[in-house]
């Protein structure tokens, strides 16, 4: 499959500026520079109705939040869909993602809720995907303070954020937690460790790197941990029945495709509706390109109103 040219033109330019490798630099310094990349390349000025910035006790510490309401939200109780940032469990915030946050506020109708889940190597496995779980359960035990329908929640990620999705589903049925009404996964890391297609013919120089991946899971992972925990790799998990209704985003030319497609045809085969839109030519995150792919607003406009349809549907 070959890049969509603007999204070569794209790849094009950062390799035209020589910069460090991610695992070269400290943590902090490659979070700087991922953030700065997100500001220059995504999306701009997009109006919000209202913002707040709050705290939840976690497993951990204190974990952050923001919460985005759209543009005359009204006073009844809206759905609500839980947000987990992508950056390989390494990088991102609140910040990296807020536009990205504001868009699906606007186009899903629901009040998005943001969470700063904490990191690696600081914090490694299974920190991000406890404090996935406990925003989650702390979402719906507080709805009518947040203005939520506590049954019309949904969680959604992108990249390591869409790994902590469908992780979240997961715990949420195997924990009797929060009932959740629907999953948007974009372009999830669903199996650490395994060479699918995908990751051969992609792995270098279509913007995620398989070094970078591999870098991102030897932050991520304690030494000695099994890569086959489904809390690491949710397609390994046997039963996928009874899980939320999925929207999987996936691009052509991400070295993460296959995994994903192969959780979309897993929970179809468990009986779970599973939509896939799956878009050539693009690169790993390109929804967080905005600036740059005329693509990535249609792409997460369309996820966005496929939400508020399964959010409706409750």
């Amino acid at each position: 499959m070959q890049l969509d040219p603007l999204a070569q033109a794209f790849l094009d330019q950062l390799a035209a500026v020589p910069r460090p490798k991610l695992w070269d630099l400290p943590p902090a310094a490659a979070r700087q520079g991922f953030a700065a990349m997100m500001t220059l390349a995504g999306p701009k000025d997009v109006p919000i109705g209202k913002i707040e910035n709050k705290s939840m006790p976690g497993p951990g510490a204190d974990i952050r939040l923001r919460v985005y309401t759209p543009v005359a939200a009204g006073g009844e109780a809206l759905p609500a869909v839980v947000f987990f940032h992508g950056g390989g469990f390494v990088l991102g915030d609140l910040d990296s993602h807020d536009g990205l946050c504001r868009i699906l506020a606007a186009q899903s109708g629901a009040r998005v809720i943001a969470v700063d889940y904490r990191l690696a190597p600081e914090h490694k496995f299974p920190a991000a995907a406890e404090d996935a779980f406990a925003a989650v359960c702390w979402v719906e035990k507080n709805a009518v303070d947040l203005g939520i329908d506590a049954n019309r929640i949904a969680v959604a990620g992108d990249s390591a954020g869409g790994n902590l999705a469908a992780v979240v589903c997961q715990s949420a049925k195997a924990e009797a937690g929060p009932k959740i009404a629907a999953q948007l996964l974009m372009f999830p890391m669903t199996q650490f460790g395994d060479m699918f297609a995908s990751l051969r013919q992609f792995g270098a120089g279509y913007f995620l790197d398989k070094q970078t991946i591999d870098w991102f899971y030897s932050t991520y992972l304690p030494p000695g941990t099994d890569p086959n925990d489904p809390r690491l790799s949710p397609l390994l998990e046997e039963d996928l029945s009874g899980l939320p209704p999925a929207y999987v985003m996936l691009a052509g030319c991400d070295p993460l495709h296959d995994e994903g497609l192969a959780y979309a045809e897993k929970l179809r085969e468990a009986g779970v509706e599973a939509t896939v839109a799956d878009y050539p030519g693009m690169v790993h995150g390109f929804v967080g390109l905005q600036a740059v792919l005329p693509q990535a607003h249609t792409a997460l406009s369309d996820a966005a109103k496929s939400l508020r349809r399964m959010l409706d549907a409750e």
